[in-house]
């Protein structure tokens, strides 16, 4: 948890709440590569039981699921939005999640910020977190 930037992201033990509670996971920015983090970190969290959505507007099908083309298109509720995609891309995705009525948590990988966007989805009451690994994480608090 301190190899983050983000002194604000929640801590471990709601981390480990957040893990525990939530079943839905749409993953904005999942790789068709299974070489890639952006496949390898859904494909542990479906093998640990999480139901993950594909969002991917370039994929028909992955990890035997159809691919969502974005957030807007996807109507089911979810309980988290972890994104995969660059800083300098990823604040309208932020946006979107937090437009979501279900109000899912937003998990920004390793690496990746959105300072200004987290900190409007924090003072909404939306559990966000950025530049952390979600496997790093999860297999901690294991």
């Amino acid at each position: 948890m301190d190899a983050s930037s983000d002194r604000d992201n929640p801590s471990a033990e709601e981390l480990d709440e957040l893990f525990h509670r939530m079943r839905t996971i749409a993953v904005v920015g999942i790789s068709r590569d299974p070489l890639k983090t952006a496949r390898r970190i859904p494909s542990y969290l479906a093998a640990k039981g999480y139901e993950i959505i594909p969002v991917n507007p370039v994929a028909s099908r992955i990890l035997g699921k159809d691919a969502i083309p974005s957030l807007d298109a996807l109507t089911d509720p979810v309980d988290m939005v972890l994104l995969f995609r660059p800083s300098n891309q990823v604040g309208a995705f932020v946006i979107q999640a937090t437009e979501r009525p279900e109000r899912p948590t937003i998990w920004l990988q390793e690496g990746i910020t959105a300072e200004t966007e987290i900190r409007a989805a924090r003072a909404n009451g939306i559990c966000a977190v950025q530049d952390l690994c979600s496997y790093k994480v999860h297999r901690a608090l294991q």
